[in-house]
């Protein structure tokens, strides 16, 4: 997983280093987040890992990647109005936009690095008490990366910048069973397939028929 996340972050990195000062206040289609507080929502999702590393490791796994999106108490109103005000303040938590692109710059790598020392069977326990191994645990990093991106690309007025490695993984998370074939029949690339199987673009009653036929995996997400 590493090599997808590595990808996503450097794409995503490479994008807001040079976002004019006022690209930063422009909203997105995650409100109430502006395109900093977007960016600062993501940072803060990576920087759980560092803490997530140095705790003591679980026994086992119990959650899948897809088992983390379960529709719990981690995406009720309460938990998503602390998870907003959370993003928000670590966005102006540094002095401007460019700062807050270094700063993800800086951390994506960090945390990568860190990632990289672990062994492929590590486990670790999630903010929410999951107990997942590491690179089921990177699979929702990429997620984010990945969905947030796009957000962030519609809020830019800029095209998808999606990896194709990221795309990958987000498939065979969303398409366990046929991945990227479904997406063809379906008649969508993966750009709309994700837009679709996210709820950022709605379904036309026809769709909603064809995808209950491929076995999509609908996720929670914020």
């Amino acid at each position: 997983m590493l090599p997808a996340l590595r990808a996503e972050a450097g794409q995503l990195a490479a994008v807001v280093r040079d976002l004019p000062a006022e690209d930063w206040s422009r909203p997105t289609p995650c409100p109430p987040w502006n395109v900093a507080g977007l960016l600062g929502h993501v940072l803060t999702i990576l920087e759980w890992l560092p803490g997530m590393l140095a705790a003591p490791t679980p026994p086992r796994a119990a959650v899948s990647a897809a088992g983390y999106y379960r529709p719990d108490h981690r995406f009720a109103s309460g938990t998503n109005a602390a998870r907003i005000g959370l993003a928000q303040r670590r966005a102006a938590s540094v002095a401007d936009g460019a700062a807050l692109a270094v700063e993800f710059d800086d951390t994506w790598r960090r945390i990568a690095d860190l990632c990289a020392r672990e062994p492929a069977d590590r486990v670790v326990r999630t903010r929410h008490g999951d107990a997942m191994l590491l690179t089921d645990f990177l699979v929702t990093r990429i997620v984010e990366l990945g969905i947030h991106g796009l957000d962030l690309a519609g809020a830019l007025d800029r095209p998808p910048w999606l990896t194709p490695a990221a795309a990958g993984v987000l498939t065979d998370l969303l398409l366990p069973e046929q991945g990227i074939a479904a997406v063809a029949d379906l008649g969508w690339d993966e750009i709309t397939f994700l837009h679709k199987a996210t709820g950022r673009r709605p379904l036309t009653p026809a769709e909603t028929d064809r995808v209950a036929q491929h076995g999509i995996r609908w996720l929670t997400l914020r």
